[in-house]
């Protein structure tokens, strides 16, 4: 299956090291940090660098198609994300599950201090982490 051609159109260059790193974000569907997709790469066969898997894992959030949380150490995780727009997400700090939350009020409260600062183009970040019910009752 190929990646969505415009995800590599907002990426920049075409290349099939950078198609071969949002196919496999695509496929790995939850949060995954870069060494371990760069490894999940490489087993697989692909000829990626480390540093093509961390531009390509940016130019996506930077092109609005991958949310970024951190985990506990404070390494960046990636998710792919097939559609524009801003999500949140709980994350077990456990087994690493995440589930997208409603953040209405959290986009509106974002709004309004831009509002009232007079500042533009105001960017948030918002982690919740937990323990999810499977992970709690072991």
């Amino acid at each position: 299956m190929g990646v969505p051609a415009d995800d590599l159109d907002l990426i920049g260059r075409r290349t099939a090291q950078r198609a071969s790193v949002v196919r496999a974000l695509i496929d790995r569907g939850g949060f995954v940090g870069a060494r371990a997709l760069h490894g999940e790469l490489r087993m697989q066969g692909a000829r990626v660098g480390l540093n093509t898997v961390y531009r390509t894992l940016a130019a996506l959030v930077d092109a609005g198609r991958a949310d970024v949380v951190r985990d506990r150490g404070g390494e960046r995780l990636f998710r792919h994300r097939p559609f524009p727009g801003h999500q949140h997400y709980l994350l077990c700090r456990a087994c690493g599950l995440s589930i997208p939350v409603d953040s209405e009020a959290v986009e509106s409260w974002a709004g309004r201090v831009a509002d009232t600062s007079g500042f533009a183009e105001v960017e948030h970040t918002v982690e919740l982490s937990g323990l999810c019910p499977r992970c709690r009752a072991s």
